[in-house]
């Protein structure tokens, strides 16, 4: 079947995953027939679906037309012949029970047309188990959607033992149609991807708490604010559910043996019914407490070394047993689960090598299964990296095109040094620009970057096309794109205030080079444009996407479309530019800008950019982090000295805590 040919899809369960992806199904255009095994429960999920639709339309999301027509396409039903007979998809979506599905699917195979697929919505289960209770295993996968299906972009496609390729191809196409992002998981493993990095990674969470090597709070803290996790691994447990955790990990545990055997801190609270926000108590509580209060300096090194280290041993479990290749399984963890980088980039920022030495060294110690490093981790070890980055070798970066610098006030300053090729930006400078970003992260002493061209000439005129032209693979250009978006996504990244003083031309790559920046300044005879279509190319290192955001699609277009140059001015009314000012007073307030942000408070601004970055992919997704962010900074020192320095009209003196 073609996804061309699917005109009707049936939903099997009417729950919060249900009447989701029957709404998801019904906005796309599909006639939607939602069954329960009553009336109560199939009603009551299609008064959440009515709910759902109409939150979207008053929101501007929806016409009132588009609305009623979703509506209009839900049909709610009981009976499973009337449900399932001539519809061409039907997606099953009943509790997370092995036998409870396979008894359903026995049910369905009796009156389902010939030609139709089978997609199961579970989170861990077999595909090939549940397939082969159908008499058609070839037209049967997994379409593993997240919660809440209306706003998660993420599905996981599964291949089963036995699925056909064109099922698998149509199913993909079916969830793009749906408006979503398919990842295709190639072979069937528990947990598959997203699930098969998360569950693992809260399991040793609290097998560190549970071994007294670090506290709750220490745990939280590490991943929230040192890896940049959006939440902290007890406190996402909470929020899905230890239960639901625990129960894909004693999965886990009977297929895939005793490294995954569960923490006896989850199966405690599992048994007194403590399971999070949904009973009112998990490992936070939300009766009595305010919930998830989490220190943002309580981290330690050790146990982000442990944390990244048992991620990156289930990647390379992954990749090694050809379930997923690292890109695909970062992709579907930062659409899934809202990592800011994928589990495969954060090791390899980390260091590969190191983690596998971490990894042996406490199997080493605690003899603990768990920690017993995958064959395919001591190999990809060996090189160095996944492949996510190309600087994973972990090798000095001697800075030639760069210049480092440290002018005070806690500003780092990036200088483009290539004045005699106005500051053109090739591989070189984009290893090294690499590198004095995490340079500047990793010192207590700079809190703003300030970014620089060497010269009068130029802050950058672009990518170097000579170097460039040298090579016309269109393989090697697809990498030099990947290369930038990457180096300049450290850049937007950054948990620091970043501040791009423009002097003299800011054209192509040296202007989307400073679209990262947060705050721009620029003298008044400089002038800026993305000339790429004159060159018969596009911008390709995140311009199509960044310039949109900063002054909006129209001017972006404008910008880039007719690859004109445009005066500092012209770019401060449309938005690009912060300031103009002489060049003679240029140096002065460029310092003085970084200056002013390196001395407000590092906490509140470093969630700030992660909430305002996450707001542009999603906004409820970034809605929902900002109120956690705001709860976390009440408890800060910072807070406190703020408050204080406001009351006796003084100025304050942030610590960064």
């Amino acid at each position: 079947m073609n996804v061309d040919d699917i005109e009707t899809v049936a939903v099997l369960g009417a729950g919060n995953m249900g009447h989701g992806i029957a709404e998801v199904a019904a906005l796309a255009g599909y006639d939607v027939r939602l069954r329960d095994i009553n009336e109560e429960l199939v009603e009551k999920g299609y008064d959440q679906l009515e709910w759902s639709v109409g939150k979207l339309e008053e929101k501007g999301q929806l016409t009132e037309e588009e609305a009623e027509a979703a509506l209009d396409r839900v049909t709610t039903l009981v009976d499973v012949e009337e449900t399932v007979s001539n519809t061409d998809v039907i997606i099953e979506v009943v509790p997370e029970k092995m036998d409870i599905k396979q008894d359903v699917y026995q049910e369905v195979e009796q009156y389902a047309p010939e030609e139709a697929l089978f997609a199961t919505n579970t989170s861990s289960l077999s595909i090939t188990d549940l397939a082969e209770v159908t008499e058609r295993p070839g037209q049967f996968c997994g379409m593993h959607f997240f919660n809440p299906p209306v706003r998660m972009q993420l599905v996981e496609v599964i291949s089963g033992a036995h699925t056909d390729d064109e099922t698998i191809e149509t199913i993909e196409a079916l969830a793009e149609a749906f408006g979503k992002t398919p990842v295709r998981v190639r072979k069937d493993s528990p947990g598959f991807i997203v699930n098969r990095i998360l569950v693992p990674l809260m399991n040793e969470a609290a097998w560190l708490v549970e071994d007294d090597v670090a506290t709750m709070a220490e745990v939280d803290s590490t991943t929230k604010f040192d890896m940049g996790l959006p939440m902290g691994s007890f406190e996402l447990a909470d929020q899905v559910g230890i239960d639901v955790g625990y129960h894909v990990l004693d999965y886990m545990h009977d297929v895939l043996g005793e490294a995954y055997a569960p923490c006896p801190l989850l199966e405690s609270k599992v048994e007194a019914e403590e399971l999070g926000k949904k009973t009112g108590k998990g490992f936070y509580d939300y009766e009595d407490g305010d919930g998830a209060e989490i220190p943002t300096d309580a981290g330690t090194d050790e146990i982000e070394s442990r944390l990244l280290a048992v991620m990156a041993n289930e990647v390379a479990k992954l990749v090694g047993n050809d379930v997923a290749p690292a890109e695909d399984i970062d992709e579907a963890v930062m659409l899934g689960a809202g990592f800011p980088n994928g589990p495969a980039k954060l090791a390899d920022n980390k260091g590969l090598d190191s983690l596998y030495e971490t990894l042996s060294d406490v199997y080493d110690e605690t003899g603990a299964a768990r920690y017993e490093p995958a064959p395919a981790l001591e190999e990809l070890a060996g090189e160095g990296f996944y492949g996510t980055t190309d600087d994973g070798d972990g090798d000095e970066v001697e800075f030639e095109t760069v210049g480092i610098e440290y002018p005070g006030d806690m500003v780092g300053e990036i200088v483009i040094d290539r004045p005699h090729r106005m500051n053109t930006i090739n591989v070189d400078v984009l290893d090294e620009l690499a590198a004095a970003i995490e340079l500047f992260e990793d010192d207590d002493e700079v809190r703003a970057v300030l970014i620089t061209g060497a010269g009068d000439d130029a802050f950058s005129a672009g990518a170097d096309v000579q170097s460039m032209a040298a090579s016309a693979d269109p393989l090697e250009a697809i990498d030099l794109s990947k290369k930038g978006k990457d180096t300049f996504g450290k850049l937007e990244e950054c948990p620091m205030p970043v501040v791009a003083a423009i002097d003299g031309y800011c054209l192509g790559g040296g202007m989307e080079l400073a679209m990262c920046a947060d705050l721009r300044i620029a003298t008044e005879p400089s002038q800026f444009g993305q000339p790429e279509l004159n060159l018969g190319l596009l911008p390709g290192w995140g311009g199509t996407q960044r310039l949109q955001h900063i002054v909006g699609e129209g001017r972006a277009k404008e910008i880039i479309l007719t690859a004109e140059r445009y005066e500092a001015e012209e770019m401060a009314d449309y938005g690009f530019v912060t300031d103009v000012v002489s060049k003679n007073e240029f140096r002065e307030a460029a310092h003085d800008l970084a200056a002013d942000l390196a001395a407000g408070p590092p906490v509140a601004q470093k969630l700030t950019k992660r909430v305002m970055l996450r707001g542009w992919e999603d906004t409820e997704a970034g809605l929902e982090i900002e109120s956690q962010a705001f709860g976390h900074l009440i408890n800060t020192d910072d807070l406190m000295e703020g408050v204080t320095a406001f009351m006796g009209d003084s100025d304050p003196e942030f610590e960064g805590h």
